[in-house]
């Protein structure tokens, strides 16, 4: 029976239509978060953010597990190329703000903020809450209006930096018109 309930619960975790994100054109929720950047702690605002151009915002279950860090990894990798673009990257999980130094150092390479969700309130308002108060793998690309431009949803950490750099150079070239 015990293994028919994991067997259970592991389906409904990997089934898509559990996962959910913001539509696209919907207005991203505002908020402030502390977080980290290069071993440091700083505070996100997100207001303040889009006022510079477009927000990549990745949710990730837990710092230092082997998929949270290869999607740090690869969003480090593409950081200068969403600068170039004008836009700024976060991360965003429920770990402790201690946790998230070393996380800023070692897995995101001192190249973006990664943002502390105490309480899972941010994860709630972008949709992205999976169980256990842990995040849900969900990314955002959203434009200066506020506006969702586009959302990727896997739990796999490859796709999700190339889905969001499509949309901040779509987004780009049509502010170059």
């Amino acid at each position: 029976m015990r293994i028919r309930s994991i067997a259970c619960l592991a389906f409904a975790l990997l089934s898509p239509s559990t996962w959910a994100a913001l539509p696209v054109g919907a207005q991203a929720p505002m908020f402030q978060a502390e977080s980290a950047l290069g071993g440091k702690t700083t505070s996100f605002v997100m207001q303040e953010a889009l006022k510079k151009g477009p927000v990549v915002l990745f949710f990730y279950p837990k710092a230092f597990t082997s998929g949270c860090t290869v999607e740090a990894h690869l969003f480090a990798e593409a950081t200068p190329r969403f600068q170039a673009l004008g836009a700024t990257v976060i991360g965003m999980s429920n770990d402790d703000i201690e946790t998230l130094k070393r996380f800023s150092i070692e897995a995101c390479r001192n190249k973006f903020a990664v943002g502390a969700d105490a309480g899972g309130k941010i994860m709630k308002a972008y949709d992205a809450s999976l169980m256990l108060g842990m995040a849900d793998r969900i990314s955002y690309a959203i434009a200066p209006d506020g506006k969702i431009m586009a959302a990727h949803v896997s739990m796999k950490p490859e796709g999700h930096v190339t889905a969001m750099q499509a949309a901040v150079e779509q987004w780009h070239a049509q502010q170059r018109r």
